[in-house]
């Protein structure tokens, strides 16, 4: 019989409420503890590709019908080349990713991903305004102080609280994230400002001169917006930041050389937001004792491959797999070491994959990205 543990979640991000949703499926007791004062409307457009779009329907009909009611369904995944036009590769996504893989493509907001899942957590589990000063470990549980100076005393804590993940530190030590050298420009336009753009409902990258360059589209709200993601070189601007405007002039001159197609997105945008990107290495450790990591805490990446989410919605259904089985507190630490051991391969992988930012620029097969399972992986022999 499954024991129930009194679990802590530090970071109510997309895959702290993952994990949310699945662990108390399971009959655990779930807090989450988050930061900010309240949820908001921060942050990007992201790309749910069909295996986290699978992992998140494992959740139940709520959220699997509240994602589709809000995404929209890119019709291809087309590469171009930045100054011909030339399409190097094509995937269709639609209906035909659906019946390959079991779920379709949804490029959606992030936020509107937040209020879907937040629906499904009992608003009494979040706990608002919590910013972690420190944790410690004993036979008593695993203690968390807050910044606020209260405290907090679970069976097992998850650390999903990003790339600054004060969970991290408090296990392995201060450790800043790297500079790329890479900045990323946002803007959301109305579809009928470029709906000249061919195969403008299309998910489409056009790669540019180096690895550094690129202009990312695809469809938001059902299509009535189209979502431009550019990046580039820059050593000049380190903000890291949801919110930080930039300037649409500097932007349309990163890429005056592009082809007119994709000159014409740039065109349309009226104002832009700039932020740095950062990363880190993979780690060789999540785990100590009744404490792990999970999605940006442990594998942050750069969103060339578009799996930021997707790997942080896999770890959360994945750990809550690994302590559905848990029959006494001793069984805690072994579980996480198996959830650790299910996911560590994967990510560094996509993370490695992500930072060379050569998949899929050519014609490939995507199965060993978009075909995972997190549902159904084999994580050796927990159910």
């Amino acid at each position: 019989m499954t024991l129930s543990l009194n679990i802590a979640i530090v970071g109510a991000g997309i895959g702290g409420l993952t994990a949310a949703i699945a662990l108390r499926a399971q009959g655990h007791q779930v807090t989450v503890y988050e930061q900010a004062a309240q949820f908001m409307r921060v942050g990007a457009d992201i790309n749910l590709t069909p295996n986290a779009v699978r992992a998140l329907d494992g959740l139940g009909d709520a959220v699997a019908q509240g994602i589709r009611a809000s995404g929209a369904r890119p019709t291809f995944r087309i590469s171009r080349d930045w100054d011909t036009g030339l399409e190097t590769s094509r995937l269709p996504m639609g209906d035909t990713a659906e019946q390959r893989y079991g779920a379709p493509q949804l490029t959606i907001h992030r936020a509107d991903v937040l209020a879907v899942m937040a629906h499904a957590v009992p608003a009494e589990c979040v706990v608002f305004s919590k910013r972690l000063r420190s944790l410690s470990q004993s036979d008593a549980g695993v203690q968390l102080v807050f910044e606020d100076g209260q405290q907090a005393l679970h069976d097992v804590v998850l650390g999903a609280d990003g790339i600054h993940s004060k969970v991290r530190t408090a296990l392995f030590g201060e450790e800043q994230p790297r500079f790329t050298g890479v900045v990323s420009f946002r803007a959301v336009v109305p579809t009928d400002k470029v709906r000249q753009v061919p195969e403008i409902e299309a998910f489409t990258k056009w790669w540019g001169p180096n690895p550094q360059s690129q202009i990312v589209t695809f469809p938001l709200n059902r299509g009535r917006d189209t979502f431009i993601f550019a990046t580039t070189g820059q050593d000049s601007w380190h903000e890291e930041s949801w919110t930080s405007s930039g300037d649409v002039h500097e932007l349309r001159s990163f890429y005056r050389d592009y082809h007119p197609d994709a000159r014409a997105l740039l065109d349309a945008c009226d104002s832009v937001l700039k932020s740095a990107l950062y990363e880190r290495e993979p780690l060789p450790q999540w785990s100590v004792g009744r404490v792990s990591l999970l999605g940006d805490a442990c594998h942050p990446m750069l969103p060339f491959m578009a799996q930021g989410a997707g790997m942080a919605i896999e770890d959360g259904v994945v750990v809550a797999r690994c302590l559905a089985q848990v029959q006494q507190l001793a069984d805690v630490a072994p579980a996480l070491q198996r959830y650790a051991a299910a996911r560590q391969a994967r990510t560094a992988e996509i993370q490695i994959g992500s930072r060379g930012n050569q998949w899929m620029k050519t014609q490939g097969n995507a199965d060993g990205v978009y075909g995972y399972d997190a549902w159904g992986v084999d994580l050796g022999g927990v159910a």
